[in-house]
């Protein structure tokens, strides 16, 4: 999957005389980007009028020309040269302009609904003022919706700020300038504490301040992808197999590990049949309606689509899990689904001491889970909630569908407050990892769901979905703006290796990768395009390893390869101070917003040794040749 320097294009010349060269247009709705091809050095513009660009960056382009264009700079501003990335290409805005840090003022344009709301939701801190990254005449709030990536090897910086921008300096020391600044500005910003030692010591802890600031290395726990890591020698370009569209809108799909998987709509479930080439529409659907109540989750008469389908028993069963309210994300209870009959067999409330609950998600019981016949219990998760649920009834009576059933709470614990519990899942054993609001990532074993192995502090940025690996070693969190590829490795006094699910990790933490888009992925369309659902490909056999990472982002959907990732010498990583990021990735580009992006199970191997990856819109479902 190569190196993303020559996806970007380099900014090495400065010749007044030059076009700017093409870089790679953006995919067309069937067309991948491979982010290792050949492009040039970008150069000055024609001579014509900033205004000219049809983007929408006009009023900022003006802003810069007129400030910067003649090569003045405010006073007390370091100087940098400024290119944009306009249709494909690099092109210089301005030969010198200024740039610093600067606190925000009253005079600062009005923020949009959505930062509005971000500000609001800082409570105590609505009226701090923040960081503001300051270029010519025009500023933007130091976070990591800037999209900032240094290279030190061009001294140069890319960000994103209602277009896609890049600031080359003249001087190693500007650049190393630049990036502490940004980082103390990021996360006096993010924590509103100044960037002390002490300030990170009381946000990170003392054992994770190495791994949150990326000082905490170790070759040993990237060396398995050094001896097996393979670099493409050409380009191969993504090809789809299968299509399916839809008749209505896709909610989610429940991908399946034997014979079926299944589309969640509007209606129902649209039967898919598993092969080699991807997941294939058989013609059959089962609504939701056939042989028993909605499934609203609470005995409501109120039919409400449900956002999730969760395959049981062997691939015979679904738990339908719907919001309890419109606009909600959580729900009642869940109905379930006898799908070879095609009716709804029971529905069942959450219920801890007589008193009703709510669940924001459920999961199965292991990785693999699902797979097994004799499957009973699944695990549920609530905002301050971790427990498992049991559907078999302690008195041996069959669930009427008029008089939902309360499921029987078995194991699990209701933390008092504050945990903000986002998202969960399972690995093989049934080790518990869950990301929550507040960017922590907790690590529980499968003895005890009160208190975490290991928690992993906050980076910074909300989790919203997590995964982890069959064997439990690798754990992957998404947040809005990058994945974080956590380690879970280490070595008791003893010498032996143990995961954080087991043990207490302490201070044997290594710090973990960063997987981002390039900026100008970031902003494709104009817009930020805000990550969901990253997981690995799908293995439920010991001693078997993921292949891929992939995640879904607007009208697109990034693969990385994992063998890449872990390596230690990847091209991402060399020279990198910190945590370091990898921007070597794939992509499926498709004309509509992506649900839902997902590989198949690993027995469904093609000729080259790669599982299918399925990609679903709300009006179809593709299939793709990895």
């Amino acid at each position: 999957m190569g190196t993303a320097a020559s996806r970007e294009g380099r900014l090495d010349s400065d010749s007044e005389d030059d076009d700017g060269l093409d870089s790679p247009q953006s995919p067309s709705s069937s067309e991948r980007s491979y982010h290792d091809s050949d492009v040039g050095t970008p150069a000055p513009p024609p001579r014509r009028e900033p205004t000219g660009f049809s983007t929408p960056d006009a009023t900022i382009l003006m802003k810069l020309g007129s400030l910067t264009l003649d090569g003045s700079a405010a006073t007390g501003m370091k100087k940098a040269k400024l290119y944009q990335y306009i249709q494909g290409k690099w092109l210089v805005t301005a030969k010198s302009v200024g740039w610093q840090f600067v606190r925000e003022s009253d005079e600062d344009e009005e923020d949009d609904d959505e930062d509005e709301e971000w500000r609001s939701s800082r409570i105590g801190h609505k009226n701090y003022k923040f960081w503001m990254l300051e270029v010519g005449g025009v500023r933007a709030r130091v976070d990591d919706q800037l999209q900032m990536r240094f290279s030190s090897e061009q001294l140069r910086v890319d960000f994103v700020a209602k277009g896609v921008w890049a600031l080359k300096f003249p001087s190693k020391e500007q650049f190393r300038a630049c990036s502490a600044e940004y980082e103390d500005a990021k996360f006096e910003n993010t924590f509103f504490l100044k960037p002390t030692e002490a300030n990170k010591l009381k946000v990170y802890g003392k054992e994770f301040m190495g791994w949150a600031q990326g000082t905490e290395e170790d070759d040993s726990v990237w060396q398995d992808a050094e001896e097996v890591i393979r670099t493409p020698s050409k380009y191969t370009p993504l090809r789809e197999t299968l299509k399916t569209p839809s008749k209505t809108n896709i909610q989610s799909f429940a991908m399946g590990g034997l014979d079926h998987s299944f589309l969640v709509n509007d209606y129902g479930l649209d039967v898919l049949s598993n092969r080699t080439n991807g997941l294939e529409g058989t013609g059959i659907t089962i609504r939701f309606q056939d042989g028993g109540r909605p499934p609203s989750g609470v005995g409501s008469n109120v039919f409400r689509t449900p956002k999730k389908g969760m395959l049981m028993r062997g691939e015979t069963n679904m738990m339908l899990i719907s919001p309890a309210k419109d606009g909600k994300s959580t729900a009642g209870g869940v109905s379930q689904l006898d799908i070879g009959t095609g009716k709804m067999v029971a529905e069942w409330k959450f219920e801890k001491d007589g008193t009703p609950i709510t669940m924001r998600d459920v999961t199965n019981d292991s990785k693999g889970a699902q797979l097994f016949s004799g499957e009973s219990t699944f695990l549920g998760l609530d905002d301050n909630r971790l427990c498992r649920w049991d559907m078999r009834d302690s008195q041996g009576i069959v669930q009427q569908l008029a008089s939902p059933a309360a499921l029987s709470w078995t194991e699990g614990h209701q933390f008092s407050k504050g945990t903000n519990f986002q998202c969960f899942a399972t690995a093989g054993d049934g080790s518990i990892v869950v990301g929550s609001k507040d960017g922590k990532v907790r690590l529980y074993g499968t003895t005890s769901m009160r208190m975490a192995k290991t928690a992993f502090p906050s980076l910074g940025s909300p989790i919203t979905h997590v995964d982890v690996t069959y064997d439990g070693k690798w754990v992957l969190a998404t947040t809005d703006t990058y994945l974080i590829l956590i380690s879970t490795s280490y070595r008791d006094k003893d010498g032996k290796l143990k995961t954080g699910f087991t043990g207490r990790m302490g201070g044997q933490v290594f710090a973990p990768r960063l997987l981002k888009l390039l900026p100008v992925d970031a902003n494709r369309g104009g817009k930020q395009q805000k990550l969901h659902g990253g997981k690995f490909s799908w293995v439920t056999e010991e001693g078997k390893e993921e292949r891929h990472l992939v995640v879904s982002a607007g009208t697109f959907t990034v693969v990385w390869d994992f063998n890449i990732v872990k390596d230690n010498k990847h091209d991402c990583y060399i020279g990198v101070n910190g945590l370091k990021s990898c921007y070597c990735y794939e992509v499926v580009a498709k004309p509509e917003n992506i649900v839902q992006s997902s590989f198949m199970h690993e027995k469904f191997l093609d000729d080259s040794g790669e599982t299918p990856l399925v990609v679903a819109t709300r009006q179809e479902l593709s299939s793709f040749n990895v």
